[in-house]
């Protein structure tokens, strides 16, 4: 397996983070937190016309057709940037929902590759991002499609505020479902693969940006007269973060691969990847606020925002330790 980017790739991937370094500085991501809708619409639609948005959807549809090694490296972006918008609910999860719904659902995926849809996506849990979304989908066995205004929505804790989470109030005994059977249970399957992978790419993103931010703490800070990034212990705590990131960015890569090319080691694959990868942003969390001592706990230090997505992506789409029990049941152990 060839785990090297193509040049095209690696230029889409620059092109994105030139994008998001000027229209998602921390100061932009302080002001969605702050806002009453937690995104900024006009940095959407940015994404969409660069065609961030229309990846995964079917030329046939007006979108790129590309897929998930594509992808990879955006979501990457996406991860360090900590884009408060649902890029992988609407862009990742939801086309393989939509494609799975038909004519219906393909209207609705054109608009989503237009920029001009928001998609929330529940599987028996909360729904991140409900209060903007245009569309719902619901995995409760069959697939439900749900108008948010027709359902009630309950803010789920304010941890990570660019992460909002809402507890749906509808009854699905008088909801009629949009897809039913194996065809639903195999699109929730899938959806969940997604989600879960998609979720270890941007990980990947927060505990690079988070090594970056204690690297660049341990060479301004000083004591004693010299940098503390010159001190033999936190050298090797940067070394450890540095390397848990780096053992598992190509298992992200791989899991990439295994849902395009679609090969019976998919479910391992992407556990894999997010175990390792929420272990790496957990720790370089840890590392980086020792790094920084307890100016990194205050709300007025940027590095708090990333602390909170660290934890708030590790747990999301199952955490390290559902995915290694995941590998084991898969593995017979």
């Amino acid at each position: 397996m060839d785990f090297a980017f193509a040049e095209h790739q690696t230029d889409f991937r620059d092109a994105v983070r030139g994008l998001l370094e000027e229209r998602c500085r921390p100061s932009h991501v302080r002001a969605a937190w702050e806002s009453e809708s937690g995104i900024d619409l006009a940095r959407w639609n940015a994404l969409a016309q660069m065609g961030v948005v229309a990846m995964m959807v079917p030329e046939s549809l007006s979108g790129l057709g590309l897929g998930e090694t594509d992808f990879v490296l955006v979501l990457e972006e996406s991860g360090r940037a900590l884009l408060p918008e649902p890029l992988i609910e609407t862009a990742v999860i939801a086309p393989g929902l939509l494609k799975a719904l038909g004519g219906w659902g393909e209207e609705w995926l054109e608009r989503v590759g237009t920029g001009g849809a928001l998609v929330g996506v529940g599987l028996e849990g909360p729904v991140l991002g409900a209060q903007m979304a245009d569309l719902l989908l619901v995995c409760r066995g069959d697939i439900y499609a749900l108008e948010p205004n027709a359902v009630g929505l309950t803010p789920r804790g304010k941890h990570d505020r660019g992460r909002r989470l809402f507890d749906l109030q509808w009854n699905p005994s008088v909801s009629r479902p949009v897809l039913t059977g194996s065809a639903a249970e195999a699109a929730c399957a899938a959806a969940f693969e997604h989600g879960a992978w998609a979720s270890a790419a941007q990980l990947l993103g927060v505990a690079d940006r988070l090594v970056e931010m204690a690297a660049t703490h341990a060479r301004e800070r000083v004591q004693f007269g010299r940098p503390i990034g010159s001190f033999q212990a936190v050298k090797h705590l940067l070394a450890d973060i540095v390397l848990a990131a780096e053992f598992a960015r190509p298992a992200v890569y791989a899991a990439a691969w295994a849902l395009e090319h679609r090969p019976t080691s998919v479910a391992v694959d992407v556990s894999l990847a997010k175990a390792l990868a929420s272990e790496a942003a957990l720790a370089a969390a840890e590392t980086s606020l020792q790094v920084h001592g307890a100016i990194g706990y205050t709300w007025e230090h940027d590095l708090h925002m990333w602390l909170k997505r660290a934890r708030s992506l590790s747990h999301a789409w199952g955490d390290a330790a559902f995915h290694r029990e995941r590998i084991a049941a898969h593995l017979g152990v």
